[in-house]
């Protein structure tokens, strides 16, 4: 009659009933259940349900099992099913076997000589009537002993919350003339709010024959908390006229606190700087006198790890240990096999199949590293897998069947790239091989080609129906075949087999041997892994931090709750429509509410200390107030009511940054231990002008560069003017503002972006340069490459933009028709810097620079770089001229008699450059240099239009939304960007270069 073996012979006796009468809601739910699933769910919650009603409603079953449940729904069905349950096997169950041990136990006037001479219960908050008889009717053969925690010394448990007080005056408010004559007892009102639960079972205690002692202490009234304490356990309910007992202040002392913060993670870092408060107030109190609970401490453990685990160079530790979390939250291989378990039936997202390998246990498997899986993700990203194993797979989606994008098709790009070189670009047989691997590479190719061939295999035993016996074989053998067991992974391994043998022994128990989908099976390893936990760690010499359980607040000086939230403390997980106990509730019976709000009580009377309450109260997006758990507000209302400390008083609000200067204030109750918070506390304190503003970035600049930023390639300084403020940041700084694209997308794409149309159009026109032609071989190359969009989108596309390359190429031979190209190697020194680079597409007529784009300022600085170099040789190159290719027009610059100088003036540029923010802006300053010395513009006209184009416009994206020039200047005015060094600078630059410009 255990859960589980009851749950499989309900999945064998189900489905002959679905159809009769009664079982019309069943039959409606069971439709289309082709895996079994839902029938499984329904199974294991009538099996739960039933191990229920043993315990909570005895007398129910045994109506049942003589035909006389109540005919209606959803007796009728319930009653029926169990009967069948039982048939033969009646006199096995709990609530037969408790009967029969009572019988037995009345007929005995003594104890047996096999049975123990005492017993004791200790360490509980409640036991159902169920236990209570048992016990009851063995004391009268033995002693027994119930040692038990009682809130209150008087006799309470006819004490009335508010609301029930409400109730019972409505109901005899016409029969009376006043409240006195109900004789209605309140008692504490914290007591009998959150009492309940012990209330009914004291109660029940209290009614029974027995011997009662009574070990209460009181503790001398000297703060809130004992004050509270006290009220509770002599039922007092006080009001503000009441005197405390102890000297009260202006302000409430800190034996009760509540924190408000702004997330878990803020929760976390203000009670670890509480801590150490309490431990500097308190030189006798130890880590291990300090207990932390949370309803779910699966949430907060990552942020106790971060939190208390962070401390560098001599900073205060605090000593911890994590208890009660969940198998599945601590673990990476349980997560890696139920994501296994999620390929049935998938499309081999590329995402999803490279998240497997850096799971725990798989890698490992495999040999593999975190650089190799580093390596492998970066493989699969330029090979452009997206998802699917090969063509076949998508024809079987009813697609059409292409291979591009596959698996298939990657995977033999990177073979191939292995292979054979790739210096040409050739293709062999429809393959175009990947430029990338070579030597030790590889050995990883070949462990992530294992991998993706285990992973396919795995996939497919997932599929169709078998039974237990034949499931437990295949998901044994995924555990066998994926996951290593060493001493990291062992223990979360044998978990999982633990569970698939407790479903294969159920099920054998049951006789049930149907055929089921996987789907049953990830749903029972994923239920019985959340809920086991491990209770390793409980009070184990340290802090201890666990979940909110009964008994476990017991003894500490100081109690910490956190994750008091309205939403998350107390629970209700609610109830199903066939539940027979929540339809009719009686005393005694379970309730997940009344059970937390014990628990908070417990909690309350049992912190010897300081009790310390935290949650989410400040909303993180805008600031506003977000209600603590109606427990919590229960608390602050008795404290304002009865010592006239109000919320306002009583709330510590954090700061939404542990780094805010309210910490490291002398006043106001907000401190810190952080040394580091200290310092950025620091910095943003003096980081403003004396008006209030925040000071630029780098308004002091930075240590000049060392020799070894003296020897530069040529590519690198027209890399600096692009963005000289993205190339200090970026270079000097290591500081690097764009995120990274590390994400692998599972979908192919139908078209292409900006940025992958530029890349496409760019390449076309190389490869069309190089007498490759646009319609075989490039729509081939980069179909293997899985560039374009499928089918006839993609050829569209190409030969769209085939089209408009080759007239772009027809006229750059107009400039290349007198020969083969040459180059030259540059090796000169200029103004204390090496200058290093090659020059090349150097044809008689001059040197040739294209983009195939419309023209940009950075343009015109790369090609006038490279011609300041071409001009500066000491080579017998005949003509010194060099045209810039753009497909909105050309530009040719002619010779630069003092070219060395021009060069001299921008590598000092490039060395102001490295120490602080560049006034210059390649677009901006061309625009500004043009409107004054071509167009003729005023200069604070010029200075208007850059401006302008600085902020951007709803149509045109500003110049200062490039991230690195927002870190910049966004502290800086207009008037001190676009200033005299502004001015100066751009002239410098573009004057010489109009100078020697010619455009067509």
């Amino acid at each position: 009659f255990e859960p589980g073996v009851i749950g499989f012979r309900l999945m064998k006796i189900l489905p002959a009933h679905l159809g009769n009468a009664g079982f019309e809601s069943l039959t409606r739910y069971l439709k289309d259940d082709a895996g079994k699933l839902k029938l499984f769910q329904l199974s294991e919650k009538i099996s739960g349900l039933f191990d229920q009603y043993i315990i909570f409603r005895p007398d129910m079953i045994f109506l049942w099992e003589e035909g006389r449940e109540v005919k209606e729904e959803p007796h009728a069905w319930q009653a029926e099913l169990w009967r069948e349950l039982t048939c033969g096997n009646e006199k096995y169950h709990r609530a037969y076997l408790q009967r029969a041990l009572i019988k037995k136990i009345r007929r005995l006037t003594s104890g047996p000589d096999d049975l123990y001479g005492r017993v004791s219960v200790f360490g509980i908050s409640s036991l159902p009537r169920f236990h209570m008889q048992v016990i009851e009717e063995l004391s009268r053969i033995i002693e027994v002993n119930m040692f038990l925690l009682n809130p209150c010394r008087e006799y309470w448990t006819d004490t009335l919350t508010d609301k029930g007080a409400g109730r019972i005056k409505a109901k005899y408010a016409r029969k009376l003339s006043g409240e006195e004559d109900l004789h209605l007892e309140r008692g504490n009102r914290l007591l009998a709010s959150m009492g309940e639960l012990g209330r009914t079972f004291i109660d029940y205690v209290i009614s029974a024959e027995h011997e009662l002692i009574e070990e209460f202490e009181e503790e001398e009234c000297r703060d809130l908390l004992t004050c509270i304490q006290s009220d509770i356990l002599n039922l007092k309910d006080r009001n503000i006229t009441d005197k405390p007992g102890f000297p009260v202040s202006e302000t409430p002392d800190s034996s009760l606190q509540f924190h408000s913060c702004h997330s878990p993670m803020r929760e976390t870092e203000a009670l670890y700087d509480n801590l150490l408060a309490m431990f500097e107030d308190d030189p006798k109190l130890l880590p291990n006198d300090i207990i932390v609970m949370a309803p779910d401490i699966g949430l907060y453990a990552p942020f106790v790890h971060a939190v208390f685990d962070s401390q560098e160079n001599g900073e205060p530790r605090i000593p911890f240990s994590v208890s009660d979390r969940s198998v599945r939250k601590e673990s990476g291989v349980i997560e890696g096999f139920l994501s296994i378990l999620d390929l049935k039936g998938s499309r081999f997202g590329v995402s999803k199949v490279i998240s497997l390998m850096e799971y725990p246990g798989i890698k490992e498997r495999f040999g593999l590293s975190e650089g190799d899986v580093g390596k492998i993700r970066n493989w699969v990203k330029d090979v452009r897998i997206r998802w699917g194993r090969d063509e076949d797979e998508k024809t079987t989606l009813g697609l059409p069947g292409i291979n591009e994008n596959t698996w298939k098709a990657g995977i033999e790009r990177l073979l191939l790239g292995y292979a054979m070189p790739t210096e040409d670009s050739k293709m062999f047989s429809g393959i175009l091989p990947f430029d990338g691997i070579e030597g030790a590479d590889a050995q990883v190719l070949g462990k992530f080609l294992e991998f993706l061939e285990r992973i396919f295999i795995s996939a497919e035993s997932l599929e169709g129906l078998r039974t237990i016996n034949e499931w437990y074989s295949v998901l044994a053998g995924i555990l066998d075949a994926l996951f290593i067991s060493d001493d990291e992974t062992q223990r979360h391994v044998q978990f999982i087999r633990t569970v698939l043998c407790g479903m294969l022994n159920d099920s054998a128990m049951s006789g049930y041997d149907g055929k089921l989908g996987i789907e049953i099976f990830k749903y029972r390893i994923t239920k019985e892994l959340e809920h086991e936990s491990s209770a390793s760690g409980f009070m184990s010499g340290g802090v201890t931090f666990c979940s909110m359980l009964p008994m476990r607040s017991i003894p500490f000086k100081v109690i910490c709750l956190l994750g008091m939230n309205n939403d998350a403390f107390p629970g209700n997980p609610g109830s199903y429509g066939f539940d027979l106990i929540a339809n009719n509730l009686r005393p005694g019976d379970r309730s997940k509410k009344n059970d937390d709000k014990y628990i908070f009580l417990e909690a309350l009377i049992s912190a010897g200390k300081t009790f310390y309450v935290s949650y989410v109260g400040q909303s993180i997006q805008d600031n506003t107030p977000l209600p603590p758990s109606v427990l919590v507000s229960e608390l602050l209302d008795y404290v304002r009511e009865g010592f006239g400390f109000g919320p306002e008083q009583m709330i510590t609000r954090h700061k939404l940054q542990a780094f805010s200067p309210a910490y490291f204030k002398d006043s106001g109750k907000l401190s810190s231990y952080s040394a580091e918070n200290m310092l950025a506390a620091q910095s943003l304190s003096e980081s403003r002008y004396k008006s209030g503003d925040r000071a630029p970035f780098l308004a002091d600049g930075i240590i000049g560069p060392s020799d070894e930023w003296k020897r530069i390639e040529i590519e690198t300084l027209c890399g600096f003017f692009a963005n000289p403020a993205k190339y200090l940041l970026t270079k000097r700084l290591g500081i690097y503002l764009e995120e990274k694209d590390t994400v692998l997308s599972d979908r192919e794409d139908f078209d292409l972006n900006g940025l992958d149309r530029y890349l496409v159009n760019q390449d076309l026109v190389s490869d069309i340069k190089d007498g490759k032609p646009a319609g075989d071989y490039c729509l081939s190359a980069y179909k293997a490459e899985g560039r374009l969009p499928h089918g006839k989108a993609g050829e569209i596309m190409l030969n769209e933009s085939g089209i408009d390359a080759g007239i772009f190429v027809k006229k750059l031979d107009e400039y290349t028709k007198d020969g083969k190209p040459g180059f030259y190697n540059v090796d000169m020194t200029i103004n204390g810097f090496s200058l290093t680079g090659r020059l090349t597409n150097i044809y008689e007529s001059g040197m040739l620079s294209f983009r195939y784009a419309a023209m940009k300022g950075k343009d015109l600085l790369r090609a006038w770089i490279y011609h300041l170099v071409l001009c500066s040789l000491d080579s017998d190159i005949s003509t010194l001229n060099t045209l810039l290719v753009c497909t909105d027009k050309s530009a040719k610059f002619n010779p630069v008699e003092k070219s060395v100088d021009e060069l001299a003036a921008l590598l000092d540029l490039y060395r102001e450059g490295l120490s602080r923010p560049l006034r210059f802006f390649p677009d901006l300053s061309h625009e500004f240099a043009e409107q004054t010395h071509i167009l003729g513009k005023g200069k604070n006209d010029a200075v208007r239009i850059v401006e302008k184009k600085w902020h951007g416009s709803y149509y045109a994206r500003g110049v200062s939304k490039d991230p690195y020039y927002d870190l910049c200047f966004r502290n800086t005015s207009m008037d001190d960007i676009f200033n005299d060094s502004f001015i100066k600078n751009s002239e410098s630059v573009f004057l010489p270069l109009f100078n020697h410009l010619s455009e067509s």
